[in-house]
């Protein structure tokens, strides 16, 4: 029953704790970032890196397994040899300038719309979890609807902007035809902004009609509407499936994230500041490749970080090295003037635990102070990317909230008035019954909703929940009041007629679409 049925059928009191606390999903805008960023790096240090990036491609070049950009790169003058693409720094650098610095993404509901680049960052949730952990806290294999349910609570987040694609992988469709169900999905549960899915160079052109039909034919050559992502297979190699899928996302002008894979000490050396300098030289590559498609075209300085625990070869979350790195590449793409990503609220728990807590805790807080402009990974990860939690889903979107407050830096618009009040209570009184704080109270400091601030007496009526189980009453709250975003019905239409024709023409077999 939607919260306004409900309040019809109520009066008095009733209806208006109804309202007060009904879920708030208005999305908060764009984060325009007020606190100064970390840069542990001098600009000696900054040159350094970028120095041995530049001979890193110079010297040892970039492997590009795929022959239509090995043509791509001779015609632009690069030392192809092989497959190996030797980078000179003056071509590099003269692509990357003809990036764009900033980017304006277009959802189907306006006032969805945001920024990204310079202080502009926006909180993506999680993507590609094969397991997930449900509203009974079961680990196990996700469905289609278990995706949308993912979608609508990304869409009721006032943190997140964006309802992201693949959040779990929906295991009860064929893998050849996941994209098309995984893209309705997103475009059909939120009106909020959406990745592509670029699991192939077909599969990511499927998206990309996708989104002409949504947004009207012509729409994305002037305006950015979904983002793409392409892994580099660290140490420098790009693979002929994501620089097809990064070409039809540059021809359709829309942006791309260009993200080295580092597992830091199996992929990349042993060494915080040269792991960055490998990681950057792959960067670059792929920045400039995406200018060799199309000049001018979007495109975002990616990468993912993990390091490497050399006792069982598993990937950490939340170490000191991460964060340093993070703060680096921040200067690096600055440097470059390029907007960038990264990835938040990381965690290698394999339940929602205080583990999980302290290394998503630690990551955000370098990501925030970092700059990073696209920040993904921001709502359930856990058991280092295996599963997408439900509970800590809530919960990161939440502290997003928390962080998104923090950033924002100190406010001065109601200092004098806060000043008088001093004035007015004086020595020994309080400020609880002050017009200012009776006007100012629920906006002065974050409250939060999932973290219990109660008596232990209270806490203890109230059902003595942990935050797990306090998350998973919410999450079923939220999906109780869970009111879809209208689509219109003719381009609604069209998308299911569309997914219908590719399901026929795409073999359930095909795992690999050649280039077109």
């Amino acid at each position: 029953m939607t919260i306004e049925a409900q309040v019809s059928r109520r009066g008095g009191r009733d209806a208006r704790r109804i309202i007060r606390t009904a879920p708030k999903v208005e999305m908060l805008p764009t984060l325009k970032r007020g606190l100064p960023v970390i840069e542990p790096m001098d600009a000696e240090q900054v040159e350094r890196i970028h120095e041995a990036s530049l001979a890193i491609l110079e010297e040892v070049g970039v492997v590009f397994r795929d022959p239509i950009a090995l043509e791509d790169w001779k015609r632009a003058g690069a030392d192809v040899r092989g497959e190996r693409v030797h980078l000179d720094r003056a071509l590099v650098m003269d692509l990357i300038k003809t990036i764009p610095p900033d980017i304006e993404y277009f959802a189907r509901n306006p006032a969805k719309n945001v920024q990204l680049g310079g202080p502009n960052s926006i909180f993506v949730p999680m993507t590609g979890a094969p397991y997930m952990r449900d509203l009974d806290d079961v680990r196990r294999g996700p469905t289609i609807a278990d995706l949308g349910t993912f979608h609508k609570l990304a869409h009721m987040m006032p943190a997140l902007h964006s309802s992201a694609h693949h959040i779990v992988e929906p295991m009860d469709i064929v893998v050849a035809h996941r994209h098309l169900h995984i893209t309705y999905s997103s475009m059909k549960h939120s009106d909020k902004i959406f990745m592509g899915m670029t699991t192939s160079p077909k599969n990511a052109e499927d998206v990309l009609d996708m989104c002409e039909i949504l947004f009207g034919e012509g729409f994305m050559e002037t305006h950015a509407v979904t983002t793409g992502n392409c892994n580099g297979n660290s140490p420098l190699v790009w693979d002929q499936v994501m620089l097809g899928a990064m070409r039809a996302f540059c021809r359709r002008n829309q942006p791309v994230l260009c993200s080295p894979f580092v597992l830091g000490g199996a992929n990349t050396p042993a060494s915080t500041a040269a792991a960055v300098a490998q990681l950057n030289a792959e960067a670059l590559s792929a920045l400039a490749y995406t200018q060799v498609i199309r000049k001018g075209c979007p495109a975002i300085y990616g990468h993912y970080l993990s390091t490497v625990s050399m006792q069982s070869g598993a990937p950490m979350a939340g170490t000191p090295e991460i964060s340093l790195m993070n703060f680096m590449i921040g200067q690096m793409a600055r440097r470059y003037n390029v907007p960038w990503r990264t990835s938040n609220l990381l965690g290698g728990a394999k339940i929602f635990d205080a583990q999980a807590g302290y290394e998503s805790a630690m990551t955000m807080m370098a990501v925030l102070m970092s700059g990073a402009n696209y920040i993904w990974h921001s709502a359930g990860w856990n058991e280092a990317g295996m599963h997408c939690s439900i509970a800590k889903f809530v919960v990161d979107a939440e502290v997003c909230a928390m962080g998104y407050r923090m950033t924002q830096g100190i406010q001065w618009g109601d200092f004098d008035e806060a000043l008088a009040a001093v004035r007015d209570v004086g020595p020994g009184g309080h400020y609880l019954g002050h017009p200012h704080t009776q006007a100012n109270f629920e906006r002065a400091f974050f409250i939060p909703k999932l973290f219990d601030n109660n008596s232990i007496e209270q806490w203890k009526v109230d059902g003595a929940k942990d935050i797990k189980q306090r998350a998973l009453d919410h999450a079923k709250h939220l999906l109780g009041e869970y009111q879809e975003p209208t689509l219109d019905q003719a381009k609604d239409e069209e998308l299911r007629v569309y997914i219908d024709r590719r399901s026929r023409e795409i073999p359930a077999v095909d795992a690999l679409n050649e280039d077109h």
